[in-house]
């Protein structure tokens, strides 16, 4: 098997893993370190997670660079262009560690529904988290350059490894008593074993040298000129996913912010799970791109994928809708209470509507990038997803975490609609065809089964037994239904010829 098919195996065990460990994780987590410290390991870890945009999407940069000299040939080039990014890190850390350092002693006036213990927690869990990002940065450079090196097997495995290890040492130092401090240590060890490791890999195995030959400004604004939308898109993600935590941070106590945390987590565990099936298209976009495929054409694999990922999006979401509530409840209502985990669940359901129709069309994503037609894209995302942040701020004034969510989820929803005239209008993209193909037979699919759905709702009962059978009733009439009903005959074969194997096994 080659480097890239392990590599694509890897990362979906690596998201089946963190998906599964987190939502195990959580309630156990909380349950250790209460509504309000895990509201400030939140809350600091978003925060310090805005400072990490001074990487300015070098890691991402060095990955393209490395693969380009190696396939040029160019050993000096590469060695010197590494040379170069790690004085760029060097200088980049220690703006951290500054930047880190003034805004240390503003933490007690930022935070202003906090106590005194509250306040000095925050205070220590960020000292360590920008200790953690200055060696960080540098240190996920290394990481860069063994996929620049097309071997994904080794960084992928470690990280695997270090998944499983960090929760089963987390797990043992709550029980024995730990906070919200010794997961940050944790984190730290962690953070120097693995980068001690890749660097062992990177110099010993991949025999990479770095050496500075020539230092150029204008190499640096070349390097730069190809970071800057890798920024910018690192911006959008921000403001979708962490901006909230600090302009709460600022108006809300801990506990809102935990309310707030949890509907962003599983609101992402959503996105995870079509992001691993459009992200592997992106080959096929840039070879259609690249042979000048028609925009019918683009449009037509656009529908075989949209349609995968809507059949999957639309079990979860309204599985989510019609159960959701009585999950959220078991998962950390034990800990939330049932307001708290009322609101978390409106939180993530916002999410995932907002959600659906971009990762529905990640394949339009997939042919702007092979088309380097991003710009207006990040552009377009980057102004409404701060408009969003600003209406969401107002908004949680009143209606704090919901309010918060409220405002992002309106940019969210305008900016894709736009983004579909853009789609048609100038990729070339027949949207409307899209749409109606989309829909075709699964829309009635998803009315009857949500409809059926309801009714299972009213099977008494409020354990995880009652929960677990709801849902394995939903989930056996969705299949059956969708199967029947709403796959076309490309999706039926696909979806005969993936489960063939398991059949056989079990043979």
């Amino acid at each position: 098997m080659s480097q890239l098919k392990k590599g694509a195996f890897l990362n979906y065990a690596t998201i089946v893993l963190t998906n599964v460990i987190g939502l195990l994780m959580t309630p156990f987590i909380l349950n250790h370190l209460g509504k309000s410290e895990y509201g400030i390991y939140l809350t600091i870890g978003a925060l310090v997670g805005t400072i990490s945009l001074l990487d300015f999407g070098l890691n991402n940069t060095i990955v393209r660079f490395v693969a380009k000299y190696r396939a040029e040939n160019d050993s000096k080039g590469q060695e010197n262009f590494l040379a170069t990014t790690m004085v760029l890190y060097l200088i980049i850390s220690t703006v951290i560690v500054s930047i880190g350092l003034i805004f240390y002693n503003y933490i007690d006036t930022y935070f202003t529904k906090m106590n005194a213990a509250e306040i000095e927690i925050a205070k220590t869990i960020y000292k360590i988290f920008i200790f953690n990002l200055a060696i960080g940065l540098p240190g996920a450079a290394l990481t860069g350059i063994c996929y620049g090196h097309e071997d994904f097997v080794f960084p992928k495995t470690l990280n695997i490894i270090r998944y499983i290890l960090r929760s089963i040492t987390v797990v043992a130092v709550l029980l024995l008593g730990g906070r919200a401090i010794s997961l940050v240590i944790i984190d730290s060890i962690f953070n120097v074993l693995i980068i001690s490791i890749t660097s062992y890999y990177v110099f010993r195995k991949l025999k990479v040298k770095i050496k500075l030959h020539e230092f150029s400004i204008n190499f640096i604004k070349h390097i730069f000129s190809y970071s800057t939308w890798i920024f910018v898109f690192a911006l959008v993600s921000l403001f979708q996913w962490k901006a909230g935590h600090w302009v709460l941070g600022r108006i809300s106590p801990p506990e809102v912010l935990t309310i707030y945390g949890i509907g962003i987590v599983l609101g992402t565990y959503y996105g995870a799970f079509s992001t691993a099936i459009s992200s592997v298209f992106l080959p096929r976009a840039t070879k259609m791109s690249v042979d000048d495929a028609s925009g019918e054409e683009l449009t037509d694999m656009m529908i075989k994928i949209g349609r995968l990922s809507f059949i999957v999006l639309m079990f979860i979401l309204t599985a989510f809708a019609l159960f959701g509530r009585q999950f959220v409840f078991l998962w950390v209502g034990g800990e939330l209470g049932e307001d708290g985990s009322f609101q978390s669940w409106i939180i993530a359901l916002m999410i995932m509507v907002a959600y659906t129709l971009p990762l529905v069309q990640g394949f339009g994503n997939s042919i702007l990038e092979a088309k380097s037609k991003l710009r207006f894209k990040a552009i377009l995302y980057l102004s409404f997803m701060l408009i969003g942040t600003v209406l969401g701020a107002i908004l949680a004034e009143k209606y704090q975490a919901i309010g918060m969510m409220v405002g992002t989820v309106i940019a969210w929803l305008i900016v894709q609609n736009v983004m579909n005239f853009y789609y048609h209008k100038t990729i070339g993209l027949n949207i409307p065809r899209f749409f109606k193909s989309l829909l075709n037979k699964t829309f009635v699919v998803v009315i009857i089964a949500s409809a059926i759905g309801y009714a299972i709702n009213f099977i008494p009962g409020i354990g995880w037994w009652n929960f677990i059978i709801k849902a394995t009733l939903y989930a056996m009439v969705f299949s059956l239904l969708m199967y029947n009903m709403g796959l076309i005959a490309f999706e039926k074969q696909l979806f005969k010829s993936t489960l063939s194997p398991i059949f056989k096994f079990l043979k």
